[in-house]
């Protein structure tokens, strides 16, 4: 009786440490997807400052900036050409 009564606590200690693992990981996992949103939240408010930015001061001579702000320039420039030709080919 004393080997099944050893191999009935060792199947409950793993089956414990499998649960408690389970959890470490559920709770890694959701502390990663907070991180995440955090992450999310941040870019997505560098975007916003930075489009604020060169609509306040894109046209202005600032040396810092002159590189992105040309690049945005050209960009826009270039989606705006490639419209048109969405819109020759389709005729309108």
């Amino acid at each position: 009786m004393d080997l099944f009564e050893k191999i009935g606590d060792t199947i409950t200690t793993k089956g414990q440490e499998a649960v408690d693992k389970a959890k470490e990981i559920a709770e890694i996992a959701n502390l990663r997807s907070q991180i995440a949103t955090c992450e999310e939240v941040i870019k997505k408010n560098y975007l916003e400052i930075g489009k604020l930015y060169y609509e306040l001061y894109g046209d202005m001579e600032e040396e810092t900036f002159a590189k992105q702000c040309g690049a945005i320039k050209n960009a826009r420039h270039g989606v705006d050409e490639l419209q048109q030709k969405i819109n020759d080919i389709k005729g309108l």
